[in-house]
């Protein structure tokens, strides 16, 4: 694995022994049956970044474990503070994609990491909190040949 690229003030902020700069996480939601994209900062203010006002909002992202065996899933917990959230959520026929990005409050058009992009698979929730698990597009099931060894592709292979 690569090591991740970090703009010099993001490598200043995290190797500071303090400093005043915060690593702030996007939240993307998009779905044709939406009016309009919905854009989400994990912090208490709004955000421009790149043109797109984010909306402050309250959520966290619980990042997954690295194993060898699965795709990663990743936990999205949004606060439940809104009843039109949920009767959003009820109204899709499809999943809506989800992408993340992790940019610094100082400055909010340079993206630090990501875009990871997701699918939403699954959605459950309490009065207080929505959670939904986020997974990357599903390539281990994809099949690996894009074609089949039939005579009708490959007459010469077969007898």
């Amino acid at each position: 694995m690569s090591p991740r690229a970090l703009s010099p003030a993001a490598v200043r902020a995290h190797t500071a022994q303090e400093t005043g700069e915060a690593f702030l996480m996007l939240v993307t939601i998009a779905h044709s049956d939406f009016a309009e994209t919905l854009y989400f900062v994990n912090d208490t203010v709004d955000l421009v970044s790149r043109g797109n006002t984010y909306r402050g909002w309250p959520f966290q992202v619980t990042l997954p474990e690295e194993r060898e065996d699965s795709l990663p899933t990743v936990q999205l917990q949004i606060d439940n503070v809104d009843r039109q959230i949920m009767q959003g959520i009820r109204a899709l026929t499809t999943a809506p994609m989800v992408t993340l990005e992790v940019v610094l409050a100082l400055s909010p058009d340079t993206v630090e990491a990501g875009p990871f992009h997701f699918t939403l698979r699954g959605v459950d929730y309490t009065a207080l909190v929505i959670t939904g698990t986020l997974a990357p597009e599903d390539i281990l099931n994809e099949p690996f040949m894009q074609y089949s060894f039939t005579p009708e592709w490959f007459a010469g292979l077969l007898p």
